[in-house]
Formats: structure tokens, C-alpha cells, sequence
């Protein structure tokens, strides 16, 4: 008897739907999650951008992320019988998303070494790039911050890539993420214009240009 012998592919896991896991369209401004419910999924962002934010006792609103295809959202419901939203997300783009149930995803992550071998590089690496954030925001200028921040956001890489286009944000949300105010926001993305680092398209869209790494290298 010939006996099948299935090798499990976590990225063919995370492009489908399935038990457990269903693919879902937002639209762009939609919630996905907010702040406080309670948490049951798991989110897997497969493509478009999406904000995280948080809401503090006074009512003041924080941008603390903007993430893009690859990554998770809500995890964190995985480590509590009865988790609560840290966070509200929200679509900044037209997204795609696999919405994977609690319970599933605890069954994927302990009976398929390649699946865990996956979110834990993802948490690792998700934990450097929020000591990098800390770092930032502790020893850099506002204008190396706006900088970083619009790199990520583009998800630029190498010089000489073509220029990538960022979802539409407005200056009130990059100043959020920066810790700065908006004038000074648009005072630093009027100089990167002058200097060739952005540039504006139609509908007001941003392009960074690869060049703006000379300023703040990505680790």
C-alpha cells in the first residue's frame, strides 16, 4: 500500500482557507479589531496596510503601527484563555486577510514544526524591530525618525529600487508615529522633496526614493 506523505508548507497554510481559517476583504477605513474586545482570531495580513493603535484612560489616540503583507495581527490572543484587544486595527488600503481561530492556530503552531518555526522568526524578528523603534525614538532626531518611519512604511530596500508608493497617510498620522508635531512633519518632508528623497504624485500619494537610506540605514 503506497503511503502519502504530505510535507506541510506553512506559507500554502497561511494563502488559503480552510478549518478554522477563513480569507477575508476589508475595504479601506474598515476595522478589523478594536480596542478592548475580546480576541478569539488570529489575523494574517496577506496583502495591503493596516494600522495599529491604542487608546489611552484620557482618550488620546496613538499610531504604535503600520503593518504590511507578511505580517500578524492580534496575536497576542493566542497567550489567554480569555484575551482582551490591546490594540484597534484598521484597513489603510483595500486588505487581504486570513482570519485563523484561536484554537486552530494554538493546534497549527504545536503540531507543525515548520508553521512554529515561522511565527517565531516572526515574533523575533517583529521584538528587534520594536527595540529599533525604542532606539529610535530615544537617541534620533525628529527628522531621522520621519525618515525611518517613511522607509518602512515604503518597505525600501537596496539603493536603486524603484520608488514605492505608500498608502495614503496624512501628516497628522506620521507626527503620531514620529512624536513630533505636524508642522514639523511638513516643514522635514518639504526638505526630503527639495532633495530628491519623496516625491508626490497624483491624489497627493508619497514615492520614497532608496536614496533617503543615506540618511537612516535599515538594519
Amino acid at each position: 500500500m503506497a503511503v502519502t506523505n504530505d510535507v506541510f508548507d506553512a506559507q500554502e497554510y497561511l494563502a488559503r482557507g480552510g478549518f478554522g481559517k477563513t480569507i477575508l476583504q476589508t475595504k479601506k477605513n474598515e476595522a478589523i479589531f478594536c480596542q478592548g474586545e475580546t480576541g478569539d482570531t488570529v489575523y494574517y495580513l496577506q496583502k495591503g496596510k493596516v494600522r495599529l493603535s491604542v487608546v489611552s484612560p484620557t482618550g488620546k489616540e496613538a499610531t504604535i503601527a503600520i503593518l504590511g503583507a507578511g505580517h500578524f495581527l492580534g496575536e497576542e490572543c493566542i497567550t489567554s484563555e480569555q484575551p482582551m484587544r490591546t490594540s484597534s486595527s484598521k484597513a489603510l488600503t483595500d486588505c487581504t486577510l486570513l482570519r485563523i481561530r484561536r484554537q486552530e492556530m494554538i493546534r497549527v503552531l504545536l503540531e507543525e514544526p515548520a508553521m512554529s518555526r515561522l511565527f517565531t522568526r516572526y515574533l523575533i524578528s517583529r521584538n528587534t524591530r520594536m527595540q529599533a523603534d525604542l532606539v529610535d525614538q530615544l537617541f534620533n532626531s525628529s527628522e531621522k525618525r520621519l525618515a525611518r518611519t517613511l522607509l518602512l512604511l515604503s518597505q525600501t530596500g537596496k539603493d536603486g529600487e524603484s520608488l514605492a508608493a505608500l498608502p495614503k497617510i496624512s501628516q497628522e498620522t506620521l507626527a503620531d508615529m514620529v512624536g513630533t508635531t505636524r508642522s514639523r512633519v511638513s516643514f522635514f518632508m518639504n526638505r526630503f522633496r527639495k532633495m530628491g528623497f519623496i516625491e508626490y504624485s497624483g491624489l497627493n500619494r508619497i514615492h520614497v526614493n532608496s536614496s533617503l537610506l543615506s540618511l537612516v540605514p535599515l538594519q
